[in-house]
């Protein structure tokens, strides 16, 4: 299963594939979401559900008054997953944080901490009730499944994907320059959601990325992991500034605060300077430079093609150079 639009097959036809294959891949991680695979089964049924709300994004000029419905519906079994996943992701961004600072911390300091944030978890499991979720979960995503073949889309070609991805390169343009005048964590959340989007739909496009392309694909997954990491750090900072008794150690719920806060001004910095890089091209001209690719695709050999599949393939696998000069291993959400 590939998430990418593929030579050959209309824009029509592509859409169709990828969202049946993405709400299969979803239907199949709820399937196996208990025991030890719950988290990860959770996991996986987001981040297909995400891609296809990615996508829909692209195709949204196309789709008219039926997007709305279709991603508010998407949206919705999102946040009922989100609500069981981000109590999981809180206590993954403490332990990063924790792995991060060992040689300087007594981590028997902390794990106070980190019972309170299990017990939450457990609380929250039991609050929304995992089974009713995932179950509901997965009519919703049939429901949509059934109606796929139905969606209006007619436009082929480059031009049936121009105007949603030059639309949502440049709403991530202007959340990035929001976020730079006024740091609020709403508005990084905010930004971070565009990069997401954009980030999906370049990887659609990932039978006709260059060299360049694949740099800019790794910048992105760079960028949205920071800024995922950030928003993972407001929730959890939330929680302990709200009730530090219930985490044990005030001394340590202020300690870790701090390392939090400390934290939080790197990815930022970072994620703002990366993002100069990422969104450097006007909306206008970045489309016209991916056309020019898309052309170039349509037209060139299968045999040209294929070397170069195998060539972006290799270079997928190296690992991307983080902006703070650390290798970071890519692994694609």
């Amino acid at each position: 299963m590939a998430y990418r639009l593929k030579k050959g097959e209309s824009i029509p036809e592509g859409v169709r594939r990828i969202v049946q294959e993405e709400i299969d891949s979803a239907l199949g991680a709820l399937n196996h979401a208990s025991g030890k695979r719950r988290d990860e089964g959770i996991h996986e049924a987001r981040k297909s559900i995400k891609k296809i709300r990615g996508l829909l994004r692209l195709v949204q000029p196309q789709l008219g008054r039926l997007y709305r419905t279709e991603n508010r519906r998407l949206g919705e079994v999102g946040r009922k997953l989100s609500e069981l996943r981000d109590a999981t992701a809180i206590i993954e961004v403490w332990d990063g944080l924790i792995g991060k600072h060992k040689d300087e911390l007594q981590k028997a300091a902390l794990a106070s901490i980190r019972k309170g944030l299990e017990a939450g978890k457990r609380e929250t499991e039991q609050h929304v009730g995992i089974e009713s979720v995932v179950k509901r979960a997965a009519a919703a995503l049939r429901s949509i499944q059934k109606k796929v073949d139905r969606w209006p889309l007619k436009k082929n070609g480059f031009q049936g994907i121009a105007g949603g991805l030059e639309e949502r390169y440049r709403r991530g343009r202007k959340a990035m320059s929001v976020a730079q005048k006024d740091g609020t964590p709403e508005n990084y959340h905010e930004w971070r959601k565009r990069v997401k989007d954009h980030w999906y739909h370049v990887r659609l496009l990932e039978s006709l990325w260059t060299d360049v392309m694949q740099a800019h694909e790794n910048s992105l997954h760079d960028l949205e992991t920071w800024l995922g990491d950030d928003h993972n750090l407001v929730v959890l900072c939330q929680k302990l500034d709200n009730e530090p008794k219930k985490y044990g150690d005030e001394k340590a719920v202020r300690l870790f605060l701090t390392l939090a806060g400390e934290e939080q001004n790197e990815l930022r910095e970072k994620s703002l300077s990366w993002g100069e890089r990422v969104y450097e091209r006007k909306p206008r001209r970045f489309v016209q430079d991916i056309e020019k690719l898309w052309d170039a695709w349509q037209q060139e050999p299968d045999s040209v093609k294929e070397e170069e599949k195998e060539h972006r393939q290799t270079a997928k696998k190296q690992p991307a150079r983080a902006a703070n000069g650390k290798t970071k291993k890519a692994a694609a959400a």
